[in-house]
């Protein structure tokens, strides 16, 4: 079975194409900048800058033209972000759509532009069935201790809980370990997103980000945590406006807020002599320890701490400092294997195994979408 996978971020659009249990795509196109003044399209590893495509529907026009063999798909899964009650896989279909728009106040960044790519894909492949694969599902049976939040039944009645993301990668990093994966594990997931999520024997029990994927840790231009109170403040004596808020928030904290200039890791470790630089490295991986210390709790113990996403697969130092923060619970970094990205980067008297695992969305997305009937 061929199978295309539609991997859609804020800025971003990814297409693969792949068979059906092959561990690689046949091919891989993506676009980046979306919305912004200048993106590049990569086309199988080479880049082109060009002027940025307006929307992610345009996106994925321009991308089309790059995928080989289209007659031949058979399928086509969509990454969602947010799934809200949605608790598995499902055939995208009026119904499922016209759910999703219900849902965008709980994702205002990621639905709007999934639902017109989901779309525009039935107009351009009206007879290949289509599904929506939900970050979301794999948190969903998460226990009511680290799925509720402490505010009024009336909210929580009204859909108001921790739902949890970056689901998709979670599954494909389980996938990936196979009976390499140690019954009480967390997934350190940094990138332009991060998020820790503690496995009890491949399950999802406890996770960092909640009701939307603002929550949890310092992000590139995300807050993560942050007092309700300083928002309510921010709003009642700042004057600012709801919209000004959720762009601060997700736009311009995180990284990025706490440099001043940079969202970008690789940036601020180069720029660490800048007082502002050392700061948001320091917070990025002091906040990503204690998520890591907090979730043990969760699992009684902790056996394995796996490193995913952009920054956890390639940024040895960020490894190095998180690891550094966490010694105390014995773990110990084989300095050789993290300058060389792993797999296996802890000692052996390491009472906590440390591995560095590659995800891919695409391959997980095409897993899903093969599997459901």
């Amino acid at each position: 079975m061929r199978i295309l996978s539609v991997n859609l971020g804020s800025s971003s659009l990814k297409l693969d194409l792949w068979t059906a249990g092959s561990p690689a795509p046949l091919t891989r196109v993506a676009a980046r900048g979306i919305g912004e003044q200048r993106g590049s399209v990569d086309v199988d590893g080479e880049t082109a800058d060009r002027p940025a495509l307006g929307d992610h529907a345009a996106a994925l026009q321009a991308l089309l033209p790059h995928l080989r063999d289209l007659d031949r798909v058979e399928r086509i899964g969509h990454r969602v972000v947010h799934g809200g009650p949605h608790r598995r896989t499902a055939w995208v279909d009026d119904g499922l759509l016209q759910n999703l728009r219900e849902l965008t106040p709980l994702s205002p960044v990621h639905l709007p532009p999934a639902i017109a790519v989901m779309e525009a894909c039935r107009e351009r492949f009206p007879r290949i069935p289509q599904a929506a694969v939900f970050d979301t599902a794999f948190h969903a049976g998460l226990p009511a201790r680290a799925r509720e939040y402490a505010v009024p039944a009336a909210w929580r009645e009204g859909g108001i809980r921790r739902y949890g993301f970056h689901g998709i990668a979670c599954a494909d990093a389980v996938s990936a370990l196979g009976d390499d994966l140690a019954p009480r594990t967390v997934l350190l997931h940094l990138g332009a997103g991060c998020s820790a999520t503690a496995l009890q024997s491949g399950r999802s029990v406890d996770t960092t980000m909640g009701f939307t994927p603002l929550e949890g840790l310092t992000m590139a231009t995300r807050s993560g945590d942050v007092d309700p109170g300083v928002l309510v403040y921010m709003l009642r004596e700042r004057g600012l406006d709801v919209e000004a808020l959720d762009h601060a928030l997700n736009r311009d904290s995180g990284l990025r807020g706490l440099s001043g200039y940079s969202d970008d890791m690789k940036t601020l470790l180069a720029d660490q002599q800048r007082p502002e630089a050392a700061l948001a490295v320091e917070v990025f991986c002091y906040r990503a320890a204690k998520a890591v210390a907090a979730l043990a709790v969760g699992l009684q113990g902790l056996d394995q701490l796996v490193f995913t996403g952009g920054i956890g697969e390639h940024g040895a130092e960020v490894r190095e400092r998180i690891v550094g923060h966490l010694h105390w619970m014995g773990l110990e970094l084989d300095d050789d294997a993290n300058a060389a990205h792993g797999p296996v980067i802890s000692t052996r008297a390491s009472r906590v195994s440390l591995r560095v695992v590659a995800v891919d969305e695409g391959r997980e997305i095409a897993r899903e979408t093969a599997a459901l009937e």
